[in-house]
């Protein structure tokens, strides 16, 4: 099920499209995106269809948990009809405060490569406003988070990383890069050298290997450069 059918799910059976958007206060213009595109709503329309439904949003966003909000245990964030929202303690947050990236279900290949492939994202994660525009950038619609997958850097990023890409660093210097040869996706280290790139893994087993920039026959890009990542301590 995705986010669509999980969001139709929440509307009797034979509801319309206006049905949804009316409720959510949302243009007919918008919800269609959503409706046929399957586009994930802002934040403050997602606030509202929680408000109308009482739906769990972390539900509606993955499928995982339960459709509604289980009064009995604490909930991540609590929305209130102003507008306004308070963590599990009770203290107050403000969602302009933040910015929601979508996830994509696409690796990265931290090894051999992974295929390249235009998706839908599966969900959102907050970030900091003030961090992102002052130390990545203000061009907001030009990130995206997405996975690693492999072991190739392993020790600097490991396998199942989530990692936040700046599509606006196109133009390559030392760091960590997002690239695409072919049609497969990688995630390493690049260092700029006169007329070419070294490509470099932290993992030793992985031979670097060079990209001639003067060649315009080779199928590759700059996919944007890795500005953090998220991991899960086992």
């Amino acid at each position: 099920m995705d986010f669509l059918e999980r969001l139709k799910s929440l509307w009797p059976d034979n509801a319309k499209p206006a049905d949804f958007y009316n409720k959510i206060d949302m243009s007919a213009s918008g919800f269609s995106r959503v409706w046929k595109d399957g586009a994930i709503p802002t934040a403050d329309y997602l606030i509202k269809i929680q408000e109308v439904t009482g739906c769990d949003l972390n539900w509606l966003l993955t499928g995982q948990g339960s459709p509604y909000m289980n009064k009995g245990q604490a909930v991540e964030v609590r929305t209130h009809t102003d507008g306004t929202a308070t963590d599990t303690l009770g203290n107050p947050i403000n969602l302009d405060e933040f910015v929601f990236i979508p996830r994509y279900d696409v690796y990265a290949a931290a090894g051999h490569g992974y295929p390249a492939e235009d998706d839908k994202p599966l969900f959102c994660m907050a970030f900091r406003r003030y961090w992102i525009e002052n130390y990545v950038t203000r061009q907001l619609d030009k990130l995206s988070v997405i996975a690693v997958k492999g072991d190739s850097m392993e020790g600097v990023l490991n396998h199942g990383d989530n990692i936040l890409v700046n599509h606006a660093e196109t133009t390559p210097r030392d760091g960590l890069y997002v690239i695409r040869i072919d049609n497969q996706l990688f995630v390493k280290q690049i260092q700029k050298l006169p007329g070419k790139l070294l490509v470099k893994s932290a993992n030793p087993v992985y031979e670097p290997f060079e990209i001639d920039l003067t060649d315009d026959n080779q199928n590759v890009a700059i996919i944007g450069r890795v500005e953090w990542y998220g991991r899960t301590v086992n």
